[in-house]
Order: structure tokens, then C-alpha cells, then sequence
């Protein structure tokens, strides 16, 4: 994944905490997708207008972290894979 890429959900899916499943979810018209903590981190920041390297600095200073890009790079080619993002 480029670091100048902006990924912001496709038209069709929304991110939002989903009581019944005590968890966030993917909705989209067909179903939804469980998600775990990390995805739902990963998505939250995808906005259109965050890049890769941006969303990865800002997940590395919320959880105290480095070394989180490779993590980052796989959720989103398989979000990208899935069309979640675009």
C-alpha cells in the first residue's frame, strides 16, 4: 500500500457499533462483517482524507506502539481485496 494512498470506505459499507453483536461491524446490503479490534482501528481512521503513513503514525501514538506499518499494509490490501475500501 503507497503511502500517499487515501482509503475511506466503499459507498456501499458503513463502520458502526452493533449492540446485538457487542461488537463494530461492516454493514453493507447483502450482510455484515464482524470485525476485531485492530480492523475496526484501521478503518475508523480511513476517511478519504488520512494517508497510509498517517494512519499508521496516529494508531502508533494512540496504542503507545512502533512497528505497526506491516499490520496496516495486510488489513488493507485485504480490505482492499474485499472491496471494503477504496
Amino acid at each position: 500500500m503507497s503511502d500517499d494512498r487515501k482509503p475511506r470506505l466503499a459507498p456501499m459499507y458503513r463502520l458502526q457499533f452493533e449492540p446485538a453483536q457487542d461488537c463494530w461491524v461492516l454493514l453493507y446490503p447483502e450482510g455484515l462483517v464482524k470485525l476485531n479490534g485492530p480492523a475496526t482501528e484501521i478503518l475508523k481512521r480511513c476517511d478519504g482524507k488520512t494517508d497510509v503513513a498517517g494512519i499508521t503514525a496516529d494508531l502508533e501514538r494512540a496504542f503507545s506502539t512502533t512497528g505497526l506499518r506491516a499490520d496496516v499494509d495486510d488489513f488493507l490490501r485485504h480490505a482492499d481485496e474485499q472491496h471494503w475500501i477504496v
